[in-house]
């Protein structure tokens, strides 16, 4: 990558965080729901979500269409290379640096911290993608993630915005499930064996292993809270009077 195309790639990182900044903005205008009005503290989270939201169906949907318009991109993880992967990745850097801003600037940064986390790991490592050119495929498959993302988020606007239809919570719950599984746990589990096998363990290979392996701890143990939450309520801990206000966990 030559540095014209780094200077390209860093103006659309940035014209994205001016897109999510400007979604922001248009979630603060639409109508909440008067179980979110009449909590304060709710008000921030719901708009986050929105715009988390956005994001999930975007990235999701383009990261599908990318593997799908050129499905040899998955024969070659390492070196493959795709205009749509990359402009994805650009799109998605500049998604997790608005939201870390948002969280910061909102002062829920303590409510938020495993977010700041994933998105400090995200943020670095897309970054090194964009400037080598490479594991962009890597980072495709990473992001069908945001499939499951959709559903994860109407669950959580579901129960903030109190619905009275349990029937559409629990038909949520169950593609909730499924979606899991399909897009975030496969796409991981893949990408684990498949950097553990093939990828040297030195320079970017091995920053991009270790953030693999805490990505890894990290979702199983959003998996192990959404099962205690929707399947499992009895094992829950600490959750009697536990309340949602300022707190971003899409798990809860």
């Amino acid at each position: 990558m030559g540095p014209g195309w780094r200077a390209a790639s860093a103006a659309l990182v940035g014209g994205s965080v001016a897109i999510f900044g400007a979604l922001r903005r248009l979630a603060l205008a639409l109508p909440q729901p008067a179980a979110v009005q009449s909590r304060p503290g709710r008000v921030w989270r719901w708009r986050n979500l929105l715009v988390s939201f956005a994001h999930s169906v975007l990235a999701g949907l383009w990261a599908l269409f990318s593997l799908w318009h050129s499905p040899e991109l998955l024969s070659d993880i390492q070196d493959g290379y795709s205009v749509s992967g990359h402009l994805l990745v650009c799109f998605s850097s500049g998604y997790f640096i608005h939201d870390t801003l948002d969280i910061i600037f909102n002062h829920q940064s303590r409510s938020s911290w495993e977010y700041l986390v994933h998105h400090a790991m995200a943020i670095s490592a897309f970054v090194s993608l964009i400037v080598t050119g490479r594991f962009l495929v890597a980072a495709v498959l990473l992001l069908l993630v945001e499939v499951s993302n959709i559903f994860l988020t109407v669950r959580m606007l579901l129960k903030m915005s109190n619905v009275p239809s349990p029937a559409l919570y629990e038909a949520n719950k169950y593609i909730n499930l499924v979606v899991y599984f399909a897009f975030r746990l496969a796409p991981q589990a893949y990408l684990t064996w498949y950097f553990l096998r093939y990828v040297e363990v030195q320079g970017q290979g091995a920053f991009l292993t270790a953030n693999l392996l805490l990505l890894d701890a990290m979702i199983l143990m959003y998996f192990s809270r959404l099962l205690r939450s929707d399947f499992f309520p009895s094992l829950r801990k600490g959750s009697a009077g536990r309340d949602v206000d300022g707190e971003k966990f899409l798990i809860d």
